[in-house]
């Protein structure tokens, strides 16, 4: 019975690769070593799938943002690809990954700035919290925190169980992007 279903995971896993051009081989580790392990850790991918009564760009953003404090790869990219196929606009994808707040609509500024206070602790982040409660909400705020926090955990144990790689270029729209990675 655990033979049939590490077979069927393995078999979602390898679709998951191809459909996305990433490479899973941390997760077949983690599935190799520990199916409870396995199993725990895929249910997150339900708190990295939460938004509620922020728009999509701003919780992109807020994704983004913890995820290049993390990865300058193929996470990164994994999630660029996500933000573009959901209807993320070209435009706002490269503003965020290029660190220009100049160019973008002010909802995404203050995901941005929100996740960056949070991943570094900023003290601007005590003015920053009522402003996103007044703008989304008790849920706006809890969707960015779900963001966040779920963007750091994917590359965080890919490198945690020896796949992190090199940095890489990210494409957006098939244009090479450059990335403004803040310390976090």
């Amino acid at each position: 019975m655990l033979s049939m279903l590490k077979w069927l995971i393995r078999r979602r896993l390898a679709a998951f690769e191809r459909a996305n051009d990433y490479d899973v081989g941390y997760a077949r580790d983690l599935l190799d070593a520990d199916l409870g392990a396995f199993l725990t850790f895929a249910k997150v991918s339900g708190l990295s799938s939460y938004r509620k009564g922020v728009p999509l760009d701003a919780w992109y953003a807020a994704k983004l943002v913890g995820t290049i404090g993390e990865d300058c790869g193929p996470c990164t990219q994994l999630l660029v690809t996500f933000a573009g196929r959901d209807g993320v606009p070209v435009e706002v994808i490269n503003a965020v990954l290029s660190g220009d707040l100049r160019a973008l609509p002010d909802a995404v500024v203050l995901a941005v700035r929100f996740a960056r206070a949070v991943l570094t602790r900023d003290p601007e982040l005590v003015d920053l919290k009522p402003l996103v409660v007044a703008r989304w909400g008790r849920r706006g705020l809890v969707s960015l925190a779900c963001a966040i926090t779920s963007a750091r955990l994917y590359p965080t144990m890919k490198y945690a169980l020896g796949h992190g790689h090199a940095c890489s270029r990210v494409k957006v729209g098939g244009i090479v992007t450059p990335v403004l990675r803040q310390a976090a």
